[in-house]
């Protein structure tokens, strides 16, 4: 019988998972766009509390911090290996980004206390990917992006949090967060990896308009003569 029907365990496989199942397939979320909805502060915070406090827990809020934090995309965060980080200088080395990118990003000091819980436990692991398989036969190896998908979803449901909770809106979050702090707009592009203001522009759409609203109304009143009237004005 062929070898590729059972895994190295000598369970039978799903078909899903043999080569080849899925050629010629669409895929199912294929021709759709998601709004810029980042996740609340709140949120965020619900849901790396529900992730417990075992390995898996550690591991998931590792890459929580990564998206939310760091702003990484998913295939930079799985790619990261143990040496790319650099605590002292609060930087992280994306090695390969998109368009085959190099660059170096930024974290915050919390980000990184949120990272060493999982950096701790990762040193009893092989030699390998950050964020890597636990348990099994394929231990040490690079976490899937499918498993790690799959994992953010349950702990958002179990967490309550009634929006998509993905890697993408993570980052969102990341850029919106930045540029509430005042961080100039000239930086965010060159952390998040992207090619043009363009493109930044579309991930701060989470600034929703209520703030909007509440700085243009606290703007402080035109300076006029005493002697004049704002009707003069006109």
């Amino acid at each position: 019988m062929n070898a590729l029907l059972f895994d190295v365990a000598g369970r039978r496989r799903s078909p899903a998972t043999l080569p080849g199942y899925h050629r010629g397939r669409s895929p199912r979320n294929k021709g759709l766009r998601y709004p810029a909805d980042p996740p609340s502060v709140e949120e965020i915070a619900a849901v790396m509390r529900t992730a417990g406090s075992g390995a898996e827990g550690a591991r998931a809020r590792a890459l929580i911090v990564l998206f939310w934090r760091a702003g990484l995309r998913i295939s930079e965060a799985l790619a990261l290996a143990e040496s790319d980080l650099d605590r002292t200088r609060g930087s992280i080395l994306v090695r390969r980004g998109k368009g085959g990118e190099r660059r170096e990003v930024g974290m915050d000091r919390w980000g990184w206390d949120g990272l060493q819980p999982w950096l701790d436990l990762r040193t009893s692991s092989p030699v390998g990917a950050l964020l890597c398989v636990i348990h099994g036969p394929t231990r040490g190896r690079p976490w899937s992006a499918t498993a790690a998908r799959a994992q953010l979803r349950r702990l958002a449901a179990s967490a309550g949090v009634r929006r998509r909770f993905a890697p993408h809106q993570l980052r969102h979050a990341h850029a919106v967060e930045m540029a509430r702090e005042g961080v100039p707009l000239v930086v965010i592009p060159r952390q998040l990896g992207h090619a043009n203001l363009g493109i930044t522009s579309v991930y701060l759409q989470g600034i929703d308009n209520g703030e909007t609203i509440e700085r243009v109304h606290a703007r402080p009143a035109p300076v006029i003569p005493v002697s004049g009237s704002p009707r003069s004005m006109t």
